[in-house]
């Protein structure tokens, strides 16, 4: 009698395909989930919609949507990859799914590339969203597409590298406090809504250091104004992505 060939076999998929699996569902468990929705989608385009259609804020010359549009885009990069981020991971931590994930097949360094793979689906659902709701009310892009996608990308870099240190050092319960109170903090005093030179000047030259100021500014100063390549913020979103990120991988705890 010969030996028969059996199937399936036993062992771990390819890498590519674990990577992708686990994007998957990380991506399904932040749809399905209500406060990201709510943090990610509905927020963002109430904000939108309210104020391109009253005259609540003096966004200066020219339509308002002009001004929020780009604003809003980076409100929406910072709520899936901070906050959203920050606060599933944190849980996620707690609960003992990242331990029981690092004892799977797939790396911890595939996991965090499965979460930001995640993150940047979420985010191409809410651009596109965001930008439909925008052109509906008379929005009018223009300036270099390629300046556009370098900020978008440093900028999820930026508040993703934030998001995991806040997630992997403080409690969950700490995170979620801390990560609503600072996306708060961050619509209010960032230039999302309120122009920075609203501002004293003392607190405009703070202010335009954090990562959502400086993804805002450089957005609007491309899609409203038609500028160049906005290097300075982008030295300013790529040191808080080094920074971010880095700090990150040196202090994230998983139990």
């Amino acid at each position: 009698m010969s030996a028969g060939t059996y199937s399936p076999r036993p062992g771990a998929a390819p890498l590519p395909r674990m990577i992708a699996a686990q994007a998957a569902f990380e991506t399904k468990m932040l749809l399905r989930n209500g406060e990201q929705l709510l943090l990610t989608v509905v927020i963002p385009s109430l904000l939108l919609v309210l104020f391109s259609t009253v005259d609540i804020v003096d966004t200066g010359e020219g339509k308002a949507v002009d001004f929020l549009a780009p604003g809003i885009l980076a409100l929406a990069v910072m709520s899936t990859a901070f906050t959203g981020q920050a606060i599933s991971t944190g849980f996620e931590r707690r609960y003992g799914v990242l331990k029981r994930l690092g004892t799977s097949p797939l790396p911890r360094w595939a996991l965090m590339t499965a979460k930001t793979l995640s993150v940047l689906a979420i985010e191409v659902l809410q651009i596109a969203l965001l930008a439909a709701m925008a052109f509906g009310l008379g929005w009018s892009p223009q300036g270099n597409p390629l300046a556009v996608v370098l900020l978008l990308i440093l900028g999820t870099a930026a508040f993703s590298g934030l998001g995991l240190l806040m997630a992997g050092t403080l409690k969950a319960e700490a995170t979620l406090a801390a990560a609503n109170l600072v996306f708060l903090l961050l619509l209010v005093g960032g230039g999302v809504i309120v122009p920075l030179d609203k501002f004293p000047d003392a607190a405009q030259s703070v202010l335009g250091l954090l990562p959502i100021s400086a993804l805002s500014d450089g957005l609007r100063d491309v899609l409203q104004h038609g500028a160049g390549m906005p290097w300075g913020n982008l030295g300013i979103l790529a040191v808080w992505s080094v920074l971010g990120l880095g700090a990150a991988a040196r202090f994230f705890r998983w139990e």
